[in-house]
């Protein structure tokens, strides 16, 4: 990166640069947030922080950092989220175990408000149309406070 847009490096997160996007004419579109990866259990998770300057982002690292550390709680927490908010009534307890083991995490985002948002994946393609992905959202205090379907 340049100087205009300076690599953030955290030492839990790993390096986090502003996220570009190179086009097939040639042109790179800069976009308003910072993007990386982390590992956990073995497995890559993006991560989008919105800003597009290190003193915009650096508020958010903590919280990110602190989502990571309960990814192992969080992750069954938002997949059960989805069920119940997609569900006509109360879930059974293998419709939630279903939905634990098949939406899988692919990327952490925090919005400037702090909100923490969980995007996951639907890795057998039968509990949401291709293209569209269940999306979780943490409040302050790491509680769910909205499931919503992204495309």
């Amino acid at each position: 990166m340049s100087e205009q847009h300076p690599i953030v490096e955290d030492d839990v997160l790993g390096p986090l640069t502003r996220a570009v996007t190179a086009l097939e004419d040639g042109d790179v579109l800069v976009h308003d947030w910072y993007a990386g990866t982390v590992a956990v259990d073995g497995h890559e998770l993006d991560l989008m922080l919105e800003g597009t300057t290190p003193d915009v982002i650096a508020p958010l690292l903590p919280r990110v950092r602190e989502t990571v550390s309960r990814l192992g709680t969080l992750t069954r927490t938002a997949s059960d989220a989805v069920v119940t908010r997609f569900s006509t009534g109360e879930p059974e307890p293998h419709e939630l175990d279903d939905a634990a083991s098949d939406l899988v995490l692919e990327t952490i985002e925090a919005a400037a408000d702090g909100t923490i948002i969980l995007h996951f994946t639907d890795d057998c393609g039968d509990h949401f149309p291709d293209g569209y992905w269940p999306a979780v959202h943490l409040g302050p205090d790491g509680a769910v406070e909205n499931v919503t379907v992204e495309s």
